[in-house]
């Protein structure tokens, strides 16, 4: 049986992250070759290695990529031979980030959509400019959020230092628009942009949470990180050829 990305070159953007990490892992073991790109190699070689990669294979190379420096960004995209598929789950963020809403300054919440949904306007807009000058298949997958969808449930968070932070709803939230806005103005079927909404991802949160959180759920609670990548592997393959735009929730059931 063929693998899902046989002989395809994916891009994962933030591979040093929680997602990103298990993400290259996974497309890795559906036959593609990965671009693996963070701020830094020195934090993401260990967390890659940690999941039994071998960095140092043919199928793998490990880039320094600033998602939010835009001359980094055009530079890479226009000197990348060959790519068939991206994946942004680069999450940047200033120091004054998940504030309570009537803490959050003006300054800070434009900071951050700058940082976030600026970064993600710009690998979108790179990704359509490789395509436009290569015309073959390629498909991004932005991750967005069950809250760019849903109103927060903040009563999962009280007796918690936790918050759902104003900034990440509306980044994510605009993110599902950007996907369309970018596909139709491309307007090729070889060139396809979907998003992931994820519900929450189990990171050791206190248990108080994620007893609450579960009540909200089928039964699964919080999703571990590989619960995830599955969607995304079917937005990268070839079994998504004409799904384009979309937004698929995974959750269980938390959005109900």
């Amino acid at each position: 049986m063929n693998n899902l990305l046989n002989d395809k070159v994916i891009l994962v953007a933030g591979a040093g992250g929680l997602l990103g990490a298990t993400l290259v892992f996974e497309i890795l073991k559906q036959g593609a070759k990965v671009i693996a790109a963070d701020l830094s190699i020195n934090t993401m070689r260990p967390r890659l290695e940690k999941l039994g990669i071998n960095v140092d294979a043919d199928e793998i190379t490990l880039i320094e990529l600033d998602v939010t420096n835009e001359d980094e960004s055009v530079a890479f995209f226009s000197s990348v031979e060959l790519l068939h598929g991206a994946v942004n789950a680069t999450y940047p963020r200033n120091k004054t980030y998940g504030a309570h809403f009537f803490d959050v300054s003006l300054a800070s919440f434009n900071e951050n959509l700058a940082l976030h949904l600026g970064s993600a306007f710009l690998f979108t807009q790179q990704c359509a400019k490789y395509f436009e000058k290569h015309k073959h298949t390629f498909s991004l997958v932005n991750i967005s959020s069950v809250y760019g969808v849903i109103a927060p449930r903040f009563e999962v968070y009280k007796n918690t230092k936790m918050t759902m932070p104003v900034e990440y709803a509306a980044i994510k939230s605009a993110l599902l628009h950007l996907n369309k806005y970018a596909v139709s103005y491309i307007n090729d079927s070889r060139f396809r942009i979907n998003s992931v909404s994820p519900g929450g991802i189990f990171d050791s949160q206190p248990q108080e949470f994620l007893n609450s959180y579960k009540q909200y759920t089928n039964g699964a609670g919080m999703l571990n990180v590989d619960d995830i990548c599955g969607t995304v592997l079917y937005l990268l393959s070839e079994q998504s050829k004409f799904v384009t735009g979309q937004n698929i929730i995974v959750d269980d059931g938390f959005s109900l």
